[in-house]
């Protein structure tokens, strides 16, 4: 009987040490549209020099594009002609969001190396434009629980894609061309695509070919945010000033 008593006590004692930790909640997954005949132009990689063109091609159509962000991939993000480009972005009504620090795999990294490619890109795109954003793309769009872990603890929910325009596969302009030809023909309700805004044959080529084609199929161009009927930011501040602390 004293055996069983000494039991009870150490089980009241030390049960919560041997209990299975609490799981977290994951992330939204988001790999298509939501909100019938609106494509959801999205670029990744940048900020990098076309994304000028790219801007002027879509709003010239009366549409807005998604830009995902690396802090350091095609350049550092606080580099003065980067902080120009996200901030034109922005400015311009289009979605900025986090593409990671580095590009890397996040399903290859540990609890604390994911967020610390997610962390410090958000902390540059509250620096520059004021804003947390509420949407993420993993690198080459892999991601496992950890990663979904992580972003529901930063509040935010992950975007892939449910068409590739082939451009970081390296195939040419025309095929890219040929895919969205393809996609259009099957009218889908709705279309969430996947470009690089470090190719200058998108950006000068495709781009504005696959606005001519997605108008004429009488689709809407919108974020990706919109295209959710979600809101893009966490929330939005006013952007601050460069000091010596802006640096990758």
């Amino acid at each position: 009987m004293f055996a069983a008593l000494f039991v009870a006590v150490a089980l009241a004692l030390f049960g919560c040490v041997s209990a299975a930790p609490q799981k977290r909640a994951l992330a939204q997954v988001y790999t298509k549209c939501t909100v019938p005949n609106t494509v959801a132009l999205t670029f990744d990689d940048g900020p990098y020099v076309w994304l000028y063109d790219i801007s002027k091609a879509l709003i010239a159509a009366g549409g807005k594009g998604t830009f995902f962000f690396n802090g350091n991939n095609y350049g550092c993000i606080y580099d003065d002609a980067n902080i120009k480009r996200v901030k034109y972005a922005y400015d311009k009504g289009h979605q900025v969001a986090s593409h990671t620090w580095n590009h890397k795999d996040l399903t290859k990294l540990s609890w604390d190396q994911i967020h610390d490619e997610m962390w410090r890109v958000e902390q540059a795109l509250q620096r520059i434009c004021g804003v947390q954003p509420a949407f993420m793309r993993p690198p080459f769009g892999n991601y496992n629980n950890l990663v979904r872990e992580a972003a529901s603890v930063r509040g935010q929910s992950l975007a892939t894609w449910d068409f590739d325009s082939g451009d970081s596969l390296g195939v040419s302009a025309q095929a890219s061309k040929n895919r969205y030809n393809t996609v259009v023909g099957q009218r889908p309700r709705t279309i969430l695509a996947l470009n690089h805004e470090t190719v200058a044959s998108t950006a000068q080529q495709v781009i504005p070919y696959a606005i001519q084609r997605l108008h004429a199929a009488g689709y809407r161009l919108v974020t990706v945010a919109e295209c959710l009927g979600r809101q893009p930011y966490q929330w939005v501040g006013k952007p601050k000033t460069k000091d010596s602390s802006w640096k990758c």
